[in-house]
């Protein structure tokens, strides 16, 4: 609004009028505007507005996962599959050991010839960052839900049928007999990683104890040392000991617990009961 002078009077402007506005060309009459007393402009978008928001690339470099390079281990004589795995902390005995070296074994496990060359499983590395990510965004909870959902969520709840839980694996039974006792022991002896088949058991057994579980020498050298051989496959007091499986009874004339441990003892000093022919 242009300032007042003293030789000008102000004039009172009605909004019932119309107002005349004057132009390069001409006079041009104006509707009087009706039912507003001020207008306004409107605000001017300012530029940062107006410009959209680049994103912003990350670049998420992952780590790779590194694994461990695997070992080497080189046969020397006397060694076996069993002893090697348990050397080695091998998850999986000497069964996973074989899987992994069956072409430079051969296809007998119990045989394994000096100057071989066998790999030893690394540990599985951690996972990379990204994949740590993608984990956690995962695990990341879900958004809220709305009451609606929640309640139908309840009602299916509600009424369906509770499911059937599963049933559990029966556990495994033997007979009590010389048949029962072998595969008892085969059982327990795939659990340590310790060679042997239910063969060369059989054959062992009948050597040496005819398949009486109470058979005592106490004749031989071990017997005159106070040590006599007992049990299906006549194992001395200090071998049981040594060679003893847990979880089996400590009683060297219980038939599983002297099978498993005269296994051990074959399997560590000729790789596997197996091998044995004659007296061990």
């Amino acid at each position: 609004m242009p300032a007042q002078g003293k030789h000008r009077r102000p004039k009172s402007v009605s909004l019932g009028r119309g107002i005349a506005a004057v132009t390069a060309g001409g006079a041009v009459l104006a509707l009087p505007v009706l039912g507003a007393t001020t207008a306004s402009a409107a605000p001017a978008h300012s530029l940062a507005a107006e410009k959209a928001v680049a994103p912003v690339s990350v670049t998420a470099q992952a780590n790779s996962v590194t694994k461990a390079a695997p070992a080497k281990h080189s046969v020397v004589s006397g060694e076996t599959l069993s002893k090697i795995a348990r050397e080695y902390s091998v998850s999986g005995g000497w069964k996973k050991l074989y899987e992994g070296n069956r072409k430079a074994v051969g296809e007998n496990p119990n045989l394994i010839h000096p100057g071989i060359t066998l790999t030893i499983g690394a540990k599985a590395a951690a996972p990379s960052d990204a994949k740590a990510g993608k984990a956690s965004k995962a695990a990341a909870p879900a958004p809220e839900r709305t009451a609606t959902a929640e309640r139908a969520d309840r009602s299916e709840r509600t009424t369906a049928a509770p499911a059937a839980a599963p049933a559990a694996a029966a556990p495994a039974t033997y007979t009590n007999d010389l048949d029962g006792w072998i595969k008892e022991s085969l059982a327990v002896m795939a659990q340590h990683g310790i060679p042997g088949s239910y063969e060369g058991i059989h054959r062992n057994i009948i050597r040496e104890s005819s398949g009486n579980p109470n058979a005592i020498n106490n004749w031989d050298s071990n017997a005159v040392k106070g040590t006599p051989s007992k049990g299906l496959l006549q194992v001395i007091d200090p071998t049981f000991q040594a060679y003893h499986v847990p979880g089996t009874s400590t009683d060297s004339y219980d038939p599983v617990a002297n099978i498993t441990a005269a296994c051990n003892y074959a399997a560590d000093r000729y790789g596997s009961i197996d091998n044995v022919f004659g007296a061990y």
